[in-house]
């Protein structure tokens, strides 16, 4: 399909314009039928599709058509598999050809700033390394299909209290370093066909109306070439939030934001090629959409099924396996209780619900997997929509724990405690819950907790049992997938994307989440998740990148292609792992990146690389990374751009972020010279770190000596003084031997040397 779209533009009314930048529906884009314009659907994603039966609810949050529901994205970032992630996208992508869907609303790459956002189900990661990395994954899957998708939302939209409303307060750095560093590199190297702006304002400003985010910084630095969407009734001022870069809004406003964009170009207040460069952003994917599209697509929704029950078991993560109690065997007799294990939780709440093409029985799929050899028994344990204990419910599972020889206990967060549109207000299972498992493991020495979740809770009873699998929400396979790790099909493979700590008082955002009115501080600047628990030695429950297998790994043979190179250099880091066990596994290998000694402050270390690997038992494997400048570098706020300090870091590689493994150091060269510029402020420490304005004041300070005598005195104390002291206190010490005209020409002369 050949179209000149500035032809079409051309022929366009401003009524028509304006018209095609806001929605026909809650899910359709307008058509322009006498130019040939057709409509296009958009519908919710992320972790399935979510396609609303015609003739249902306006606001879309009801019934859908059934459509695989796969792991929610807390549990895919925890597979850290790009392969698998695109695969699912992929598949996501046929579903959406087969319901002539055109863009898939997803996926979402926020941060997770505190694990009580009610939306930490959808999100990746509380590193942006990590969270981009599985991003571009999905994205690249669903859209090889010639299906777009929105990656959102963007941008600091990490808490669903007064989403709408609150305006988050973030440091520039800070802003680079962790937030937008997790869309940047998506829209780098995936290009998603659009990207939705958040509901919140950013330093003041709303991010549908903010045209730093959205122009200067998505579209002319990073290079986006889709169009940006509004989330939901996320525009505040259309005509504004057009100049500002904001292309499409959604759902339809009946006119009103169409009539707007016509009163402002009118009245001048906005550019008729303003509008006509957002027309064409639309325009362009519009006919993308039309030129993919498949017609009479299918997909096998067996085959999908199975997909789902694979990406949720390399997703699963074992946290505990004490006595190594795990894999259990196909014989004796277990004790499988908790309502979830009968009516799963298998997904987050909100806008990405889905009705699943079929749903495992997670009781039944135990039952299939154990074997004749084996007898399961069922006990309740709690009602799902109570926290009340039961009492008569709790002896039922008592009884049923002692006499089997070991109880499975499956138990989580119910979809009350957290969905999109709320937060939660602490890390608690439900307190019925709770009592269950601390009584069978009273009467049941061997007890396995299944957890059914979307983000991280407190565990005040593990160490009253031996075993944790963490399953996160697992999609419509869990049932499958659970019974594959249980029974030892296949040896767990997951690792935390996220920090799970003691108590919610040692997070990072705690004393500034939600915070106040219409205003939350991101105070914790770049602590954020492992950076900050490392920074303060804060031993958390389980930390980033933590996993048990059923086997075990060695590490060896740690190097470097060079031990000094330029930030403008590229580096190569190999690493051998080995499958010491005597069971097929895969490893995640992590790599970090430590700056020795660094003028900012930075972070102990930051992820940097990973890669899953699969071994059998006694195999090695070779795994290989490519570290750029950017692994090195620093957002450094007066440069506008990243900039690598010259000096040693340590290339840091293990099996999570607390258990490293093997170090190699290299010293980076910056080829970016920082311009310094110094005045009667700037302390002797700083001239002292500057070697040319070291030597000069040296020289200086040597002919002065005699004059001042606290530079006689050598000790530690007086040489800290010093180094604090700004240079214009030699004025007064130096008893008339530096005078104020002699001070300018010391300036003068610092600052002609730069």
């Amino acid at each position: 399909m050949v179209l000149n779209i500035q032809e079409i533009i051309a022929q366009m009314t401003l009524e028509e314009k304006a018209g095609l930048c806001s929605g026909l529906d809650f899910w359709q884009t307008k058509a322009v039928e006498r130019l040939g314009i057709p409509s296009i659907m958009m519908t919710d994603g992320p972790h399935g599709l979510r396609k609303q039966k015609a003739g249902n609810d306006h606001l879309g949050i009801f019934d859908s058509v059934p459509s695989t529901c796969f792991p929610a994205g807390a549990g895919m970032a925890c597979s850290w598999d790009r392969e698998l992630i695109k695969q699912v996208g992929a598949a996501i992508g046929e579903e959406c050809q087969a319901e002539d869907v055109s863009i898939l609303l997803g996926p979402g790459a926020n941060i997770k700033r505190s694990p009580l956002c009610g939306r930490n189900f959808e999100y990746f990661s509380e590193d942006p390394y990590l969270s981009s990395e599985m991003a571009i994954g999905h994205i690249e899957g669903v859209q090889s299909q010639g299906v777009g998708t929105s990656l959102k939302h963007f941008a600091a939209n990490n808490q669903e209290h007064r989403r709408m409303s609150v305006d988050a307060i973030v440091d520039e750095r800070t802003l680079r370093e962790i937030y937008l560093a997790s869309f940047e590199s998506v829209v780098k190297k995936a290009q998603p066909w659009t990207v939705m702006c958040s509901y919140n304002q950013v330093n003041g400003e709303y991010a549908s109306e903010n045209p730093y985010l959205l122009t200067d910084i998505l579209k002319e630095e990073w290079g986006h070439e889709g169009f940006v969407v509004s989330d939901w009734g996320a525009v505040n001022e259309r005509a504004k939030g057009l100049a500002a870069g904001l292309e499409l809004e959604m759902p339809s406003s009946n006119g009103a934001g169409d009539q707007k964009i016509i009163d402002a170009v009118q009245s001048g207040t906005l550019s008729e090629a303003a509008l006509d460069r957002a027309v064409g952003r639309l325009l362009s994917i519009i006919f993308k959409a039309v030129e993919n599209d498949k017609e009479n697509a299918s997909y096998d929704p067996e085959a999908h099924h199975q997909l789902a029950r694979v990406a949720a078991r390399e997703s699963m993560v074992l946290l505990k396996n004490e006595g190594g109690l795990l894999p259990l065997k196909r014989e004796g007799s277990y004790a499988v209780i908790g309502d979830f294990a009968r009516n799963p939780r298998y997904q987050g709440g909100g806008s990405s619900h889905i009705k699943p093409t079929r749903l495992d029985d997670i009781y039944y799929s135990l039952l299939e997997e154990a074997g004749s050899y084996a007898k399961l028994s069922y006990s309740q344990g709690y009602v799902s929509d109570s926290d009340e204990p039961s009492l008569e419910l709790i002896g039922q599972a008592i009884e049923a724990a002692s006499q089997a020889d070991t109880a499975i206990v499956f138990v989580g967060l119910p979809e009350r405690y957290e969905s999109e549109g709320y937060d939660r207000t602490h890390l608690r299972i439900p307190e019925s819950q709770i009592r269950l498992i601390e009584a069978v493991a009273d009467v049941q020495p061997n007890t396995v907790v299944v957890l059914s979740n979307g983000s991280a809770i407190e565990m005040p009873w593990i160490s009253n049992v031996k075993a944790v699998l963490e399953g996160y929400l697992g999609g419509q396979a869990l049932g499958g997938a659970i019974s594959d790790l249980l029974f030892g099909n296949v040896s767990p493979s997951g690792k935390l994307a996220e920090t799970f700590p003691m108590e919610l008082e040692h997070n990072p955002s705690y004393l500034n989440f939600p915070g106040e009115g219409d205003t939350v501080e991101y105070k914790e600047g770049l602590f954020v998740g492992y950076r900050y628990y490392d920074a303060k030695r804060i031993s958390p429950l389980f930390p980033f990148g933590y996993g048990l297998s059923y086997t075990t790994f060695a590490y060896s043979d740690l190097s470097v292609s060079s031990h000094s190179l330029k930030d403008t250099d590229t580096l190569q880091v190999s690493v051998k792992v080995t499958n010491t066990g005597a069971m097929q596994g895969k490893e995640v290998v992590q790599l970090y990146v430590k700056d020795i000694l660094s003028n900012m402050v930075r972070p102990e270390k930051e992820l940097k690389g990973f890669a899953k690997v699969d071994l059998q038992p006694g195999e090695t494997k070779q795994v290989s990374f490519t570290l750029d400048r950017r692994a090195f570098a620093y957002y450094n706020v007066k440069l506008k751009d990243w900039h690598v300090e010259t000096g040693e870091f340590e290339i840091l590689v293990g099996a999570s972020s607390q258990e490293i493994l093997l170090v190699e150091s290299v010293v980076v060269e910056s080829t970016v010279s920082l311009a310094k510029s110094y005045t009667r402020n700037s302390t002797i420490g700083d001239l002292m770190g500057d070697p040319q304005a070291a030597a000069i004041i040296q020289a200086m300070l040597s002919q002065a000596g005699e004059m001042m005598p606290m530079l006689q005195d050598g000790s530690d104390m007086m040489i800290e003084m010093m180094r604090n002291m700004p240079i214009r206190a030699m004025v007064m010490f130096s008893q008339g031997a530096m005078t104020e005209q002699g001070l300018d020409e010391l300036i003068n002369l610092l600052n002609s040397n730069k």
